[in-house]
């Protein structure tokens, strides 16, 4: 089985403003900015051995303010900048009975059945309390990134930055053929 690492897209992977204290998914391709840091992250995590999966809650296709084309831009810019394996995303609206959307572990159950994945050894990153309970259900462990959305409830880990995520996880993973 395998190990994955999965990285909340808005806030980790790229750039989100902040508007009434709720952080806000880009709409439109000229609002998307992947963050510096990203990539030397995520080639740090597959030389460790790790599936880079990114997951996405976009509400905006569900109320109408995110055009699917535009959100399909984003990602094939995602795919073709970083090291990545998959994106899963939660297309659904604030408030629907699904199992996708946070904190529900649906997207990471979703993987691990795709990829295989030995959820034990799985992380989630990201600066979300709500993605630290959906790693929690889901059997993973939780990186925050420090944010105003951590939140108070459960979490594993809290640093400072993604670089700091990864060194963390690095130093917590013990690969399944070196354990044996």
């Amino acid at each position: 089985m395998k190990a994955a690492v999965f990285l909340e897209r808005d806030g980790v992977i790229n750039e989100a403003r902040m508007t009434d204290g709720r952080q806000m998914s880009p709409l439109h391709m000229d609002e998307f900015t992947i963050r510096r840091d990203v990539r030397p992250s995520l080639l740090r995590l597959k030389e460790a051995g790790f599936l880079v999966i990114i997951t996405t809650h976009q509400s905006g296709l569900a109320n109408g303010r995110l055009c699917r084309s535009e959100l399909d831009l984003m990602h094939t810019m995602l795919y073709r900048a970083l090291p990545i394996d998959d994106l899963l995303m939660c297309p659904h609206a604030e408030g629907d009975d699904c199992h996708c959307q946070r904190p529900e572990p649906g997207l990471f159950t979703e993987a691990a059945f795709k990829w295989h994945l030995d959820m034990d050894l799985s992380f989630v990153i990201s600066n979300k309390g709500e993605d630290a309970q959906a790693a929690h259900c889901a059997g993973c462990t939780s990186v925050l990134i420090e944010s105003p959305l951590n939140g108070g409830g459960h979490h594993d880990f809290v640093v400072q930055d993604l670089q700091r995520a990864v060194d963390k996880i690095t130093k917590l993973y013990v690969p399944a053929k070196a354990a044996a």
